[in-house]
């Protein structure tokens, strides 16, 4: 299984290089369409860069993706300079109105948004309780060897060491799933802070997308911030174990992320799991979104465009579920699967439903 995570992951960070936007306009001959572009969640990024290479290796259709975060998504997608967004955080209502017309969430996966640290000369994996982790992110907590994080963590020697916190410093999904739990677990935060793609931290440094977030914590003694399971995983950075609603210590796995979308899913698919209250259940899991107009016919777009994206859509919720587990993603199942398919046979192409969604 190792070799085969490490497979995926350079694939991840070879596609990364070999996806500029200049592919759009330079398909060659044997492409089947004219490309498709989507922007958005850096949390699902290691998962599309895959998806997507594949995708045109089995299909010809290139697949343009920009990892700017979900804001940046969902603000493009807006600005109908791309074909889907992606993100971790559903459309609110403010963005909702900017939109204008409906769109459509289709679940790709179910993630985990990890805490991870740096602490010289510590080995042991950190537990951390929700007030704990809520007040180390107010500032209340300051420092390494504070009684709090000592009786979360009974056996391990924490330093007498200065805290630094790292945060998300653009509009972020993985931020929305962070402080969405944040809000859940402390009133003090919920009221101060709130929760948000974007959220006045109370102190800390900021990186931009999961890359920054993650180099800063490698590189600074001391810090600790939070990004995708795959992001952590990749650099070899350690990973706390939370404590959710049954008081167990949970670790980011994949049979601990699907526990925790096992939940009765609405018919839109805009479910909030983090704080699950699955026993087994990861407390910082969520589901991560692509993004479309429901209705498909807007400035100009063709009616094979659409169709083009709708196809991708569909295999990727279906054939391509199995590049999930490899890069820590748990697959789609069950209900989750059954609605997603709804979803995406509900899209439209001048007000008709969108035909040859499988065949290919």
């Amino acid at each position: 299984m190792k070799s085969r995570k490490g497979k995926f992951l350079n694939i991840a960070r070879f596609v990364s290089v070999l996806l500029p936007a200049y592919l759009i306009s330079c398909n060659s001959a044997n492409d089947r369409a004219t490309g498709l572009i989507g922007a958005g969640s850096s949390f699902v990024y290691p998962l599309f860069s895959t998806m997507f290479s594949e995708y045109h290796n089995q299909y010809r259709v290139q697949v343009n993706y920009q990892s700017i975060g979900s804001g940046g998504g969902i603000l493009q997608l807006t600005n109908k300079t791309i074909d889907f967004g992606a993100s971790d955080a559903p459309v609110n209502e403010e963005q909702e109105k900017n939109l204008e017309v409906p769109v459509l969430h289709v679940p790709v996966c179910i993630g985990a948004t990890v805490i991870s640290y740096n602490i010289p000369g510590v080995k042991d994996t950190l537990n951390l309780s929700p007030k704990v982790l809520a007040d180390i992110f107010l500032g209340k907590i300051k420092r390494w060897n504070d009684p709090s994080l000592k009786k979360d963590n009974p056996g391990i020697s924490l330093p007498n060491q200065m805290i630094t916190l790292v945060h998300r410093s653009d509009g972020s999904g993985t931020s929305f799933i962070f402080t969405d739990y944040l809000a859940k677990v402390s009133n003090e935060w919920k009221e101060r802070v709130g929760r948000g793609t974007a959220v006045n931290w109370p102190a800390g440094l900021g990186g931009k997308g999961n890359e920054g977030v993650a180099g800063l914590i490698k590189h600074s003694p001391g810090s600790i911030g939070y990004v995708e399971l795959s992001y952590a995983l990749e650099n070899k950075m350690g990973v706390a174990r939370i404590k959710n609603l049954s008081g167990r210590y949970i670790a980011p796995t994949i049979s601990s992320i699907a526990a925790a979308a096992d939940i009765e899913l609405p018919a839109d698919a805009k479910a909030s799991i983090t704080q699950t209250p699955a026993p087994e259940g990861y407390p910082l899991s969520s589901f991560s979104w692509a993004l479309i107009y429901k209705e498909q016919k807007y400035k100009g777009r063709s009616r094979q465009k659409a169709e083009e994206l709708l196809r991708l859509l569909w295999w990727c919720t279906h054939e391509g579920q199995q590049y999930n587990e490899p890069l820590h993603y748990a697959p789609l199942h069950g209900q989750a699967l059954k609605v997603t398919e709804k979803i995406l046979q509900s899209a439209t192409y001048d007000g008709q439903p969108i035909s040859a969604l499988i065949n290919k």
